[in-house]
């Protein structure tokens, strides 16, 4: 992906480091076309803030702006794993659910974005919806709720509801 990235950045006529164009490859899904667009992304913002020369610290930089973190992760991604775990409590939640709730098609939600969630781990798909995992809640930085057991369920007459 990285050479990929680099015969690119010589087409669109910029500089690029191997840290760089390896920045940009790690957060691009590993999906070429994704690749070329966040290359022309980081290029803009390089040609006007880095002095036309893609390295780490560009790439970053114009990276984070774009919204896309570390693990490729952008805006919709985001708000679609928030919504399974605020909304619905991690779920399950069926598809044309969460599709509504986070205002995109219920097709490009399971074609574009649900295949990468699922291949790190972040959702699973059982019989009755989709769920977040435990890395999801830990990659958005929520607290997992831990499974409640008999000692942590509230009784269902409170003795001291009669005083």
């Amino acid at each position: 992906m990285k050479e990929i990235i680099v015969r690119a950045a010589g087409i669109l006529e910029i500089d690029i480091t191997q840290e760089g164009a390896h920045e940009i490859a790690s957060r691009s899904r590993g999906t070429p076309r994704i690749a070329n667009r966040l290359l022309r992304r980081v290029r803009d913002y390089a040609q006007v803030r880095a002095d036309k020369l893609i390295d780490l610290e560009t790439a970053r930089e114009a990276l984070s702006r774009q919204g896309v973190d570390e693990l490729g992760l952008d805006e919709i991604d985001r708000r679609l794993l928030h919504s399974i775990i605020e909304n619905f409590d991690g779920g399950p939640v069926g598809l044309d659910t969460l599709a509504a709730s986070t205002s995109e098609e219920a097709d490009t939600v399971m074609d574009v974005y649900e295949p990468y969630l699922l291949l790190l781990g972040f959702i699973q798909r059982t019989p009755r919806g989709r769920i977040a995992t435990r890395k999801a809640y830990a990659h958005l930085g929520v607290v997992y709720p831990e499974a409640s057991g008999p000692e942590q369920q509230v009784p269902l007459w409170d003795a001291d509801e009669d005083e």
